[in-house]
């Protein structure tokens, strides 16, 4: 599978570790940088280009996902976020890291390297990449409504218990 990266200086470490991980896993990895260390970097130059490859990707039918690194991780998910077709998911949990793909069918994940060990980043990482989505109608239909929310920006309708209210 082919994996996209992106970090901040935050994520640098993690991201080169991952690099190597994922190629003695067998995945192509892919760096979109940074790729020397700058305390003053800004993390959305790489992970929109890390979000931006896997969107583009996934458009052409390809199942590649995403991996986005930072500080805390908060801001990379959010950047990844503003791309059309992304679900970034934070992971600070094996559990999280699996519900993302899940429940979630997230297409690209995102880890705080400052928050954990680079052992615990690296298995969530791993958790990501093989789990796979459960394919229930309640989650489908649920991505389904973002991603038409996504297209049109038409909120979807509220369902009959929403109208009623708690008194009905």
């Amino acid at each position: 599978m082919r994996v996209h990266l992106g970090s901040d200086h935050a994520g640098l470490e993690l991201k080169d570790h991952l690099m190597n991980w994922l190629v003695d896993a067998g995945h192509e990895a892919v760096d979109h940088g940074p790729f020397v260390y700058d305390a003053v970097d800004d993390y959305p130059v790489f992970c929109l280009r890390a979000a931006e490859a896997v969107a583009a990707e996934r458009a052409e039918g390809q199942m590649s996902l995403g991996v986005v690194i930072g500080g805390s991780g908060n801001g990379e998910q959010i950047a990844a976020n503003k791309v059309i077709g992304i679900r970034c998911a934070l992971a600070w949990s094996e559990e999280t890291a699996a519900l993302a793909k899940e429940h979630n069918d997230a297409n690209v994940v995102s880890v705080g390297g400052r928050m954990h060990t680079l052992e615990e980043m690296t298995r969530y990482v791993e958790v990501f990449l093989t789990t796979p989505f459960s394919g229930d109608e309640r989650h489908v239909r649920r991505i389904g409504q973002m991603a038409e929310y996504e297209q049109t920006r038409e909120l979807p309708p509220l369902p009959e218990s929403a109208l009623t209210g708690p008194d009905a």
